[in-house]
Formats: structure tokens, sequence, C-alpha cells
């Protein structure tokens, strides 16, 4: 992928500086992690492709181009997926199968039986913020495995969440690159113990 890239930089005409290396390395890290978190159907169409990835990338970088261009002159586009108001992204990811864009997710029961996490234990981390806890049909939650480390909630999950108050937003954010942290993906920085950049940037969006 990342060679893909490359190449369509200077399909492009670009100078491939070192500065140019790591933004082509930046944008195929990001797409790669992003593949694991796209609907099923989604993800065998794309690992099936036998075309040009090299033609690919270059529509890619394209689109990307007019993308911040126009973000740039609106002055309100963010690579984050959290560009359009709160409440309007909101009541679309209601209206979405969790499936369609949460990654793996689970019931209390599958979490016993598996993470050996006790429903009670599960519960009282839901009551104090300490879990994303996605609401699924009537009362019945289901929770993201990508949050749990060593069977609890990654550290900085709590702090995330009393900055993006709604779960559906919190976990849309943190299962998808980032601008803001070098295209790392939220929770993959939490997973690994880097706590206080994530907590910035999220406290930065809900005052937006």
């Amino acid at each position: 992928m990342a060679e893909a890239v490359q190449h369509a930089l200077m399909q492009q005409g670009a100078l491939l500086d070192a500065e140019a290396l790591v933004c082509a390395s930046a944008v195929a890290g990001g797409i790669a992690a992003a593949l694991p978190f796209l609907p099923q159907a989604q993800r065998l169409a794309i690992t099936s492709f036998k075309g040009s990835w090299t033609e690919i990338a270059s529509d890619f970088y394209r689109a990307m181009a007019e993308k911040i261009t126009g973000a740039g002159q609106a002055g309100t586009d963010r690579a984050d997926g959290l560009s359009r108001p709160l409440a309007e992204r909101a009541a679309e990811l209601q209206s979405m199968l969790i499936e369609d864009w949460a990654g793996e997710v689970a019931g209390s029961t599958y979490l016993e039986e598996t993470f050996r996490i006790p429903r009670s234990t599960l519960h009282r981390w839901q009551r104090r913020g300490e879990v994303v806890a996605l609401r699924k049909g009537g009362r019945k939650h289901v929770f993201p495995l990508a949050q749990f480390v060593d069977g609890r909630p990654a550290p900085g999950i709590s702090e995330v969440l009393a900055a993006i108050t709604n779960p559906r937003l919190a976990w849309f954010w943190l299962n998808r690159p980032s601008a803001e942290l070098g295209g790392r993906i939220p929770i993959e920085v939490l997973r690994q113990d880097m706590i206080e950049d994530v907590v910035r940037v999220a406290r930065s969006l809900s005052r937006a």
C-alpha cells in the first residue's frame, strides 16, 4: 500500500522529499488501520480487489486535496469525522446499525464468559462512565471489544466519555484515525497507555 501511494505521488508530479514520504506512509497506515472497522462486505470487496492500486491511490489523493482545500476555505471540516455539529452526527449514528460502524461488539454474557468480567463489575463501570456502552434495541447495551485491555477498559476511556458525553459519538471518534493524533487511532493510543494527547483532543472536540 505504501509503495502504491508513493508511486501515485510521482504520477501527480509531487516532490518526493522526506516530508512527502512521511505523509505517504502516514496515509497508508491510516488506510490500513481503518480497514478492520469497515462492514464485512466492504472488507471482502477491498481484499479481493485485483486492479491497479496506484490508480486508486491517485484518485484518493486528488479527492483528499480537494477536501482539504475546501476545509481551509470553509474553516469547518475536520478529518476526524466529527466535522458536522455533534447533534447532527449523533442523530445519524443513532439510525445506523452498530455493526456497520462500531467494529466488534458483545453483550455482558459474552464478556463474562470470554473475558471473565462479572456483570456487576461491567454495570458498575457503565454507571461510572468508565466503559463505552452502546444501546442496541430497547434497553440492551453492547460493548466494543477493542476498548478492553486485560479485562478492563483502556485507561483514559472515562476522560474521553466525560468530554464527549454521547457514547456513540465517543466511540465513533475513538476507533477511527484522527488527524490531530497524526493519523493514529485514539483507542489504540489509549491501549498503549498514552492518555494525555487523546484526552486533550477529545476535550477540544467537545468545545468545537
